[in-house]
């Protein structure tokens, strides 16, 4: 489907209007101001981006290998460490519906900056926790900054580009950013082999010092023309209308159950490699950056394909993929076939696949409100998150010590996937 355009006299995320021809000459205007920042700063632009992108990643695998050892120091079950996990899906998501706003009135980089050093003070309020509830608080108060970063850092994509090549973009950052669930719990893992799980969060906040730089050396990328100037009330109703728009509704629930698939993934893997299959805590990071490297392969295929196919077309391919291989996952889970490897090798098609997935959809949910791109962003990016803190906590509290419960989880929602995608993408 083509990029809807703004007709003439239509309001700017439900703030100020003028001509469509004025309108359509900023759109104009800030492409090619975001074209040729592309151009100038290519390789350390996109890196920026793929760096915010990777809040979520750095601030939840690095973690995963400590969960077990959290859940003994702190006195806590599988359920309890799981909290702190679900509070930072919660926090995550929700938040997003506030700063993608903000980044539509106030520009991205301003934002950014600010949700950053929120994330530093709940970094050290991490490492400093004594008890699962001030822990779970302050990964609460963590998430709230993080996620100013990957809702802004999309909106920013879809200043510049249009939606296939937003797609193709998004591909290449997710090569980029594959970097961050790869490395991020094998860094968890080497920390805990030499200091204690608290560690990881300093970690954590280096790495939001190093994202703070990298933003600082790069300009804004909204034009200033496009800027919202609307009240509260105002981005309710922008709320409003993405929520009634099927399509939009099609993208971002398709999105989510893949989310929700990989979260049950984040949440249950620690316990079922670690615990149930007793793989070594340090040797957890190299399973875990299998399925990074499957799905690195399938954004660089996506990435070639997507401006010949479209992204409706690989879209679909990929929620079909992403159904039966979960449903492949559920039997393995339920039947113990093959063990170990068995899940590994279910895991690893699943989330490999999410690559057909995530760009996008992404992209074809931006593209029909480009003069709100933020706040489309921030209600996908909520979608996401809320749905993978409700499938996090279910797989703590249906876990019973063997991979089943995860299992079925994630071939329910890559089906649920699939479902939302042929009703409502049409």
């Amino acid at each position: 489907m083509a990029v809807e355009q703004v007709a003439s006299g239509s309001a700017i995320a439900g703030g100020a209007s003028m001509g469509g021809s004025a309108v359509s000459g900023a759109v104009d205007a800030g492409r090619r101001r975001g074209a040729g920042l592309l151009t100038q700063r290519g390789v350390g632009f996109v890196a920026m981006l793929a760096m915010l992108m990777s809040f979520g990643s750095m601030s939840v695998d690095m973690y995963l290998p400590a969960m077990p050892q959290i859940a003994r120091d702190l006195g806590v079950t599988q359920a309890g460490v799981e909290s702190s996990l679900t509070a930072f899906f919660l926090a995550f998501g929700l938040c997003q519906l506030f700063w993608g706003p903000l980044g539509d009135r106030f520009g991205r980089r301003g934002p950014i900056l600010v949700g950053i050093l929120l994330y530093l003070a709940g970094s050290a309020g991490c490492a400093a926790a004594q008890d699962i509830t001030t822990l779970s608080l302050c990964r609460a108060i963590q998430a709230a900054g993080a996620g100013a970063a990957p809702v802004l850092a999309r909106a920013m994509v879809r200043d510049v580009f249009d939606r296939d090549r937003a797609a193709s973009v998004f591909s290449m950052m997710m090569l980029v950013m594959g970097i961050a669930p790869m490395a991020a719990p094998l860094l968890g893992g080497q920390v805990l082999a030499y200091l204690d799980w608290r560690a990881i969060f300093w970690v954590q906040a280096g790495f939001g010092l190093v994202a703070m730089v990298g933003l600082i050396s790069q300009h804004e990328t909204l034009n200033p023309a496009l800027r919202a100037r609307s009240n509260g009330l105002a981005q309710l109703r922008s709320y409003g209308q993405l929520m009634i728009s099927g399509r939009f509704l099609g993208y971002a629930l398709t999105s989510a159950m893949i989310y929700g698939g990989m979260f049950a993934y984040i949440a249950g893997t620690p316990f079922v490699y670690i615990d149930y299959f007793q793989v070594p805590a340090r040797l957890y990071g190299l399973l875990f950056g299998l399925n990074i490297v499957g799905m690195i392969i399938v954004n660089m295929i996506n990435s070639r394909l997507v401006l010949r196919l479209g992204t409706d077309r690989l879209l679909a391919w990929g929620s079909a993929c992403i159904a039966l291989f979960g449903i492949g996952l559920a039997i393995a889970g339920h039947t113990g076939a093959g063990g170990l490897w068995g899940i590994v090798a279910g895991l690893f098609l699943f989330m490999a696949f999410t690559g057909l997935i995530g760009a996008n959809a992404t992209a074809g949910a931006l593209a029909s409100y480009p003069h709100m791109a933020g706040t489309a962003s921030a209600l996908m990016g909520s979608t996401q998150f809320v749905t993978g803190a409700v499938v996090g906590t279910l797989v703590g509290w249906l876990a019973d010590g063997t991979p089943w419960p995860m299992a079925a989880i994630i071939g329910g929602v890559g089906v649920l996937g699939f479902v939302f995608n042929r009703l409502l993408i049409r």
